[in-house]
């Protein structure tokens, strides 16, 4: 390409024609070609340096056309669609709903049936030769209080396991809004590295201008130029650790192809809570976890019963007939088990045991679930308090004190380093109003997956 420079000096040497004139004109033109040549040259090094980090941004832009984009209603519901965690649990309950009917079947009767053939002996009064033949019947009569346990108990069973399953559907559904909030959270993150290396690579360029005009020392290039390579791996980490939250969503909600996933949505959702006193009692009542552990109680208790009635003797009644060749009868009969040896205290013991034990998980699944409660609420306390102190104050001056930086820096009234320092405190001070946004979004979540329902 071709560089038209005017030079009035050289312009004026010439019309003056003194030799003196004309060579002070032709240095200066010299000088002023040197100096715009260098400036092409320094901007073709620095967009070679800096395309490292625009690369990373611009592709980082391209991929997010490739990804299918989900709400946080999309993502719930693939999730209730195609996670093995909830088909599991539904599995469990249908096994149980079984059980119940297993319960309710009542025992078999049992035939039987024996032919054979008769001869005669070659003795003084022998037999009639002929056929024989041979039926017989029996059944089990239960007792009604052991069978209505048996079912009690079945029922109960299913109880606890359909509250189980609740409780596997709500962690469920808090993992996948933690992995999509952790998707919003790591897109936001990538975001702040991308415009902090925007804002350090034109700060590379001024600086590398005002080296070549002679304003600036070779020293604040170096620090820009450091300051630069951190922005470009800090894109470049961001950029990864953004892969890893959309796989780790891609896995809770329970998607097997290869598509790739987007999160759509926002870290500043505000609601507010209730005191901690109104959400305990609420908590209590309405954790599946708490009724589980309730029905595993009334479940044990009523199989301690339910072994004591398996004392009681269960008879059994029988009829046969039988045919001869030269008679016939039928009979009928009773059996009756005796509790002589085995009077059942070692089943009786157990089921005691098993109601102690569910008794203990109660009362330990209630302190953690209160703890869980507590840890949560706090935490969102906490964390919405460093939300708002931030965007109020922290983030207005950091940016405020880069603006002033940057300004100054533009009129040499201050160095590259207190620039450099300032932005370095605005990034410092993203970084922390995203981690507490999301410290603040993962407590809504805990208190979710408990039971407290936001205003």
């Amino acid at each position: 390409m071709g560089l038209r420079i005017y030079n009035p000096l050289f312009f004026r040497a010439f019309k003056s024609g003194t030799p003196r004139a004309i060579g002070l004109g032709v240095k200066a033109s010299t000088l002023l070609l040197v100096i715009q040549f260098s400036v092409v040259s320094l901007s073709g090094q620095y967009a070679s340096a800096s395309g490292e980090g625009t690369l990373a941004a611009q592709q980082t832009s391209a991929d997010l056309s490739a990804h299918k984009v989900l709400t946080l209603e999309q993502a719930l519901s693939l999730a209730e669609q195609n996670s093995p965690l909830l088909s599991e649990a539904s599995a469990s309950v249908n096994r149980a709903r079984a059980g119940v009917q297993s319960a309710r079947a009542y025992k078999n009767p049992e035939a039987q049936f024996m032919a054979g053939d008769q001869s005669a002996r070659p003795i003084t009064t022998p037999g009639v030769p002929g056929s024989l033949w041979h039926y017989s019947a029996s059944q089990t009569l239960e007792i009604p209080r052991e069978r209505k346990l048996r079912q009690q108990t079945s029922r109960l069973g299913q109880s606890a396991v359909e509250h189980r399953a609740d409780g596997i559907k709500l962690s469920v559904m808090a993992d996948v809004k933690r992995a999509f909030f952790d998707v919003i959270r790591r897109k936001e993150q990538l975001a702040h590295t991308q415009s902090n290396l925007e804002l350090v690579e034109d700060l590379c360029k001024k600086v590398r201008i005002e080296i070549t005009v002679g304003e600036k020392g070779k020293l604040e290039l170096t620090r820009a130029e450091a300051e630069l390579a951190r922005a470009q791996a800090s894109v470049r980490s961001a950029g990864i650790e953004l892969a890893h939250a959309r796989a780790k969503l891609k896995s809770v909600i329970g998607i097997d192809t290869e598509e790739s996933i987007d999160a759509d949505g926002t870290l500043t959702n505000t609601v507010t809570l209730s005191p901690l006193g109104e959400l305990r009692p609420q908590v209590l009542a309405s954790h599946p976890a708490l009724a589980e552990a309730n029905a595993q109680i009334d479940r044990s208790r009523t199989a301690v019963e339910h072994e004591k009635s398996l004392r009681i003797p269960q008879p059994t009644v029988s009829g046969e007939y039988e045919r001869q060749p030269d008679i016939s009868y039928y009979r009928f009969g009773v059996n009756i088990p005796l509790p002589t040896w085995d009077k059942r205290k070692g089943p009786i013991a157990e089921a005691q045991a098993e109601v102690a034990r569910a008794e203990a998980m109660s009362r330990q699944r209630k302190l953690e679930i209160v703890a869980a409660l507590e840890r949560a609420y706090d935490q969102f306390q906490i964390s919405n308090q460093q939300v708002l102190g931030l965007e109020k104050g922290s983030l207005r001056e950091a940016t405020a004190a880069v603006e002033a930086a940057r300004a100054a820096y533009k009129y040499g009234e201050r160095g590259i380093v207190e620039v450099l320092d300032a932005q370095r405190v605005l990034q410092g001070v993203r970084s922390d109003l995203l981690e507490a946004s999301f410290s603040r979004q993962s407590a809504l979540i805990d208190l979710e997956e408990l039971g407290v329902t936001s205003k």
